[in-house]
């Protein structure tokens, strides 16, 4: 094993440590607030409570692979195992998508006026949530069907063709209208997720901008400065959008490129591994911020401090 190879394998081991416990940390916060604080419970947390699923079986199953590989470890995968990974793996990164595109919709019509058309939303929109996570889930596992036929267990080092490559897995040679049906797929479905965020934020930006305007004629500081919490959701939420495009958009670039590239880099491929669970790891920490629930949690745990260090000096 190579110093750059442990590099790497503690890399992927930090990446999985902080992305698996904010997430964790984050779905813990929902839920708890979900059973227990009914007062604060909104139909928006349902699908924070989702997307952090999604975020953690993302990095897992993308992350561990690799950093097994980056160690050194030899035959870590079967064809079984490399065909349940790589399949769990695009499914819930299509999850991701599809989930972020319903939080930015679902940001963008809860925080529209009163007299906009999208009021009526406002009340069934909550009904929505649990069919589109249903069609979410089918759409994507139908998308990646052909993986369970096509991947095996990589037993050529020196694989050379289009199609898709790691140290334990690859595809096999795919036929030309196949692999073009499947990037037809992937395409549209991006494109169409893609083109509801860009309007959803494009909405929400423009809603901002009236609502700064509107706050420049306050007269008074204390008015002016004030920002509702729905204001603080949608800058939060965009910037999470933000982050998302970034690495979207450098992942989908880099790993198009090594799928039609004859020769395969495997340090490309690493590159890949960091870059498609770069969002699901800054996620859960986009979301923690200026967000109530985590302000209430921390409150807690700093009121209860001195309560445990005044037991510990009694001891």
């Amino acid at each position: 094993m190579f110093l750059s190879d442990a590099f790497w394998g503690f890399f992927f081991i930090s990446q999985i440590c902080i992305g698996f416990l904010g997430n964790s940390l984050l779905f813990m916060l929902y839920m708890y607030t979900l059973l227990t604080q009914s007062r604060l419970k909104k139909p928006i947390d349902l699908i924070f409570i989702h997307l952090t699923l999604v975020n953690v079986l993302t990095i897992m199953f993308k992350l561990i692979p690799d950093a097994a590989s980056s160690f050194g470890v030899r035959h870590f995968l079967d064809d079984v195992g490399c065909k349940a990974t790589l399949y769990t793996y695009r499914v819930t990164r299509g999850l991701s998508i599809c989930t972020t595109s319903l939080l930015s919709v679902f940001q963008a019509i809860i925080i529209s006026p009163s007299n906009s058309t999208w009021m009526r939303l406002k009340s069934e929109i909550s009904t929505c949530i649990f069919p589109s996570f249903l069609f979410f889930w089918i759409i994507n596992m139908l998308i990646y069907i052909h993986i369970i036929k096509t991947v095996e267990a990589n037993r050529n080092a020196s694989f050379v063709g289009s199609g898709y490559l790691q140290v334990y897995c690859q595809t096999n040679q795919l036929e030309h209208h196949r692999s073009m049906a499947f990037i037809t797929g992937i395409i549209i479905r991006d494109l169409l997720f893609l083109v509801l965020m860009m309007l959803s934020s494009i909405y929400m930006v423009s809603l901002l901008y009236k609502h700064r305007q509107r706050a420049q004629h306050v007269h008074s500081p204390s008015l002016s400065s004030q920002t509702s919490p729905e204001i603080k959701a949608t800058h939060n939420i965009l910037l999470l959008l933000s982050c998302f495009v970034f690495f979207y958009s450098s992942n989908n670039f880099i790993a198009l490129y090594s799928f039609y590239r004859p020769e395969k880099i495997p340090r490309l491929e690493r590159i890949t591994g960091i870059l498609s669970s770069g969002y699901p790891t800054v996620c859960p920490f986009v979301l923690m911020k200026n967000n109530k629930i985590t302000f209430r949690f921390t409150s807690f745990i700093s009121k209860m401090r001195p309560i445990f260090s005044r037991k510990m000096v009694s001891r």
